[in-house]
């Protein structure tokens, strides 16, 4: 390992941490302060604000209120009904008391659909009376559109005192007004409830407002009131939070309502007043603020004119009708200002309180420098991975002392979690890895005790599968549901009451219970409140190691158990596609297993040094279940052939038909014969002994495909002579038949109809090629890498009638038997194509090599004994001995046990299976064992083996 650089001294870095620390702090508090102090002025300006908006809004409301409930009581006033001026002045003392009971209001007015209209205003100052020409005392103006005797619209002004005495009456002609025009009048008429106009410049007055109109309960005029919003302008001016603070009230037009300098309100266009627009006021602070519609209910810090602001908008919701805002706009540096003094202050304190407790922390560093540096001498010996030595000083600095402390504990524990690595790695059996995992988890944890306990899948119960020091432990635990109450529970109705116990379940990755950890706590691991949350996670991520080898365990077992059901299954299959060989890949793999064991379990002879580990054994009974797996490409109608004649069925009935047609043809020649005046005796006498003939003839024919017996050269010269019998064909053969067959026959001419052909045939298309299916058997084929050794017939099958009669022993031909042969190559294949394990390596070998004989006659490899391992010998015997006794046979009758031993015998004396072998079979009684275990009662006759041991010692 590489020596580290040469440092700072830790002293010298420990002194500079606190001094650099001092400094942070005090840096971090200042801004903190800072920033907290500008924060708290930046919400205090938010609540001015929004104070500020209430305020507005609740003078505005005190401005419109009155106003809307005077309105809508006029509403109701007969003046509605009047027709004419007079009948309109006489509700004049009304209207003049509506406007005395508001201040704000400058006018009264009522308009009629007919375009005539009344309008009452209260005079003032004497500027206004000056503008109107009022005559001396004059205090209102009556302004009138009636409409005269002819229906021209009149117009008039009256002027009259406070007690309403007529002073004036001046004809106006060229006063027009139509309020029907007017925004008022429309939106009046049109609603049934009281309505505002937007805020605008009263053209008579000069005075900002606003229009509340109310249509009459009857529907037969409007009412409108002029208010006067002026006065708010002076309140907003008072109301500003800086000196540099600007305010504005603006409608969504960006026209200004409001403003503290009331003169730059109002703009005058030729004879027109109107309100000014935001942009022109050359306030650039809110028209930033007017045209980001900031809406946030927090004040938005911005940049403008050269300076920053922070800004807000309020909404009126006086003016709900329509859309009225106030925007209010504060200069950072004035707002700030507060927070920058105590920025100042904070600083300088910051600083003093930085010398002082710098020259504390210089001495601090050498009380904690000097114990530091001789545990860096033990700690380095971690680092190095040498987590045996002992790691801990002395020291009266608590914070060291513990340091040590966790130190050594840190040793200790990765110490434990080696040994559980250790014990995962190495260790196969379950229980003893779950003894080993849990007894470090132990001492990892300090625990007085604890208890690993396994789920069983079927059931509600927990196993112990493990404990350690202590044992209070009960052998099962019952749970009602798996959440981890119940576990809990289940766990502390189970241990006794002194007795405090930590439950972690154990989850696999799906979080499946598995089974449950149970630590018994000690007095350090018991504090108030319960088991702490530090620990508790602790002990859960230990577990984790014994989760990890229980699912690994169990996911092994079960691919395992699948492997074996799958491997059953086409056993099985192979099984039942012949009712005749049924329970064969069943039974051999019991009886192989009987000899392996004796093989194993013999003490002297070759075999006394002969082992085999578990795995071998696994791997040898997969062999043995697989061995005939091969036989799913076997035709059934070849291995099921019972008769020499069968395919997919018996064709002697084929050939008994041709014997009918030569029946009925003799009786027909024998009725021509007497309609042609023959001898009645004679011709009869020739006919029953053609007849006799012919039953004798197809009886011999018919023996013959039974296949019991040996088939001698005269028995085939026979066949022959009884095949060259003549009929006559007169269908055609190529009509209703399969591609392929069809296809066999277009190799031969098609004679003309009727036909004479022989009683029994080989023709050309009963001969089937082997075309693409051809196995690779041939020791030459490029094709065949498994090393296969076997004559391959010319033909894939041969359906000539006189080759299958002629079968010297048994129901098979050469190619068929060669089909059945084939099964063990096919095996091979199949077997070699799997991914098998490498514990599994030579399951195709034990598996596909139970035909090979000891001289090397066997197939498919003609493989020698030396060339063959004890399992593949045990596995030729065994199957050998299972197809002998077999009773499921349809080609021959089940053989008693003495047969089967004596065939055996005569098989190990010219070497075509293992003789050793074949004397344990016999002395060690596995025969017998089988043979009680699987034969009939009748098949289990006496067997004398000396004879058959005697016969091996002379060989």
């Amino acid at each position: 390992m590489n020596r580290p650089r040469r440092g700072f001294s830790l002293q010298v870095l420990i002194g500079l941490a606190i001094m650099v620390s001092t400094l942070l702090l005090c840096g971090v508090l200042a801004y903190q302060g800072y920033h907290g102090i500008k924060q708290a002025l930046v919400a205090a300006s938010a609540d001015s604000t929004h104070q500020l908006g209430r305020t507005i809004n609740e003078r505005a409301q005190r401005l419109i209120d009155p106003v809307l409930s005077t309105i809508r009581l006029l509403a109701y006033d007969p003046i509605s009904q009047a027709r004419t001026l007079s009948q309109r002045l006489d509700r004049l003392p009304l209207l003049v008391a509506s406007l005395n009971a508001n201040s704000t209001l400058s006018a009264v007015y009522v308009g009629y659909p007919n375009g005539e209209f009344l309008l009452v205003r209260e005079l003032r100052n004497a500027t206004e009376k000056h503008d109107l020409q009022a005559p001396p005392g004059s205090a209102y103006l009556v302004q009138s559109i009636s409409q005269d005797s002819a229906g021209q619209m009149q117009g008039e002004w009256r002027f009259y005192d406070l007690q309403l005495m007529q002073l004036k009456s001046v004809a106006k002609p060229d006063y027009r007004f139509d309020p029907r025009t007017r925004g008022w009048f429309v939106t009046g008429m049109e609603s049934a409830t009281a309505v505002l106009t937007e805020p605008y410049v009263f053209f008579t007055t000069r005075e900002i407002g606003l229009t509340v109109a109310q249509r009459s309960v009857d529907g037969a005029a409007v009412m409108g009131m002029d208010a006067s919003v002026n006065d708010l302008g002076g309140e907003v001016k008072d109301l500003r939070m800086t000196p540099g603070t600007e305010m504005a009230v603006v409608d969504s037009k960006g026209n200004v309502i409001i403003y503290p300098d009331l003169q730059r309100v109002v703009v005058r266009e030729g004879e027109k007043l109107r309100l000014s627009r935001l942009d022109e006021l050359g306030v650039s602070s809110l028209d930033w603020l007017l045209a980001n519609d900031h809406k946030g209910l927090d004040p938005i810090r911005y940049h403008s004119a050269g300076q920053d602001w922070y800004g807000i908008q309020v909404p009126l919701s006086s003016f709900i009708q329509h859309d009225i805002r106030m925007l209010i706009a504060i200069p950072a540096s004035e707002l700030l200002t507060g927070a920058r003094r105590a920025l100042l202050e904070a600083a300088l304190w910051a600083g003093a309180l930085t010398a002082l407790l710098l020259m504390a922390g210089w001495a601090l560093s050498q009380r904690i420098a000097q114990p530091l540096q001789a545990l860096t001498h033990q700690v380095r010996a971690l680092a190095g991975f040498d987590f045996a030595q002992k790691v801990g000083v002395k020291s009266r600095i608590t914070e060291v002392g513990e340091l040590s402390q966790v130190l050594g504990s840190m040793s200790r524990t990765i110490n434990n979690f080696q040994a559980i690595t250790l014990a995962l790695s190495r260790e196969t059996d379950l229980d003893k890895m779950l003894e080993q995992v849990l007894g470090q988890l132990v001492d990892a944890t300090c625990v007085e005790g604890g208890a690993i306990y396994l789920h069983r899948e079927e059931s509600q119960v927990l196993q112990l599968a493990a404990h350690c020091r202590s044992d209070p432990f009960p052998p099962e635990l019952h749970l009602a549901t798996h959440c981890p109450e119940a576990l809990n529970t289940a766990v502390a109705r189970a241990l006794p009451s002194q007795v405090h116990p930590l439950t972690v379940a154990l989850n696999d990755r799906s979080e499946r219970l598995l089974g449950i950890l149970v630590l018994q706590l000690g007095p350090a691991q018991q504090q108030p409140g319960g088991v702490q949350q530090p620990f508790r996670q602790f002990v859960q991520e230990l577990s984790g190691a014994a989760a990890v080898a229980i699912e690994t365990r169990q996911l092994i077992e079960t691919q395992q158990r699948l492997l074996d059901a799958i491997i059953k299954l086409l056993a099985d299959a192979t099984d039942a596609k012949s009712p005749y060989t049924g329970g064969h890949c069943q039974r051999v793999p019991q009886l192989a297993e009987m000899l392996l064991d004796k093989v194993i379990e013999t003490q002297s002879g070759p075999y006394a040094d002969y082992r085999m580990s578990e795995i071998e054994r696994y791997e040898f009974r997969i062999a043995a279940w697989l061995h005939d797996c091969g036989k799913v490409t076997s035709p059934e109608y070849v291995v099921d052939k019972a008769t020499k004649l069968e395919t997919l069925y018996n064709r002697i009935h084929e050939i008994r038909t041709r014997f009918e047609v030569l029946w009925r043809d003799a009786e027909l020649e024998h009725c021509k014969a007497l309609a042609a005046g023959g001898d009645q005796q004679a011709l009869q006498t020739a006919l029953d002994r053609q007849r006799a003939t012919l039953q004798e003839e197809f009886a011999f024919v018919a023996t013959a495909n039974i296949g019991g017996e040996f088939m001698s050269n005269e028995a085939i010269e026979r066949l022959q002579q009884i095949g060259a019998r003549r009929w006559v064909r007169h269908f055609d053969n190529r009509l209703g038949v399969s591609r392929d067959e069809a296809e066999r026959l277009a190799t031969a001419p098609s004679p003309a109809l009727p036909v004479q052909e022989t009683l029994l045939a080989d023709r050309a298309d009963h001969l089937v090629p082997w075309g693409e299916r051809k196995p690779p058997v041939d020791k030459h084929d490029p094709r065949n890498i498994w090393g296969f050794d076997m004559r391959l017939p010319a033909q894939a099958y041969n359906y000539g009638e006189l080759y299958n009669l002629s079968i010297r022993r048994g129901t098979l031909t050469d190619e068929e038997r060669f089909k059945i042969n084939e099964h063990i190559v096919q095996t091979i294949i199949m077997l070699n194509t799997l991914p098998l394990p490498s514990h599994l390596k030579r399951v195709p070998s034990i598996a596909g090599n139970h035909h090979e004989k000891m001289d090397g006659t066997g197939y498919p490899r003609r493989l020698h004994k030396d060339d063959m391992s004890i399992a593949e010998r045990v596995m030729a015997i065994a199957d050998i001995f299972e197809a002998l006794s077999a009773a499921d046979r349809p080609y021959k009758t089940a053989k008693t046990l003495s047969e089967s031993v004596k065939i055996l015998s005569f098989m190990a004396r010219d070497q075509h299976i293992d003789a050793e072998l074949f004397r344990l079979f016999l002395t060690s009684g596995v025969y017998r064992q089988y043979g009680e275990q699987f034969l009939g009662r009748d098949q289990l006759d006496e067997v004398d083996i000396e004879p058959y041991l005697a016969a091996l010692d002379s060989a």
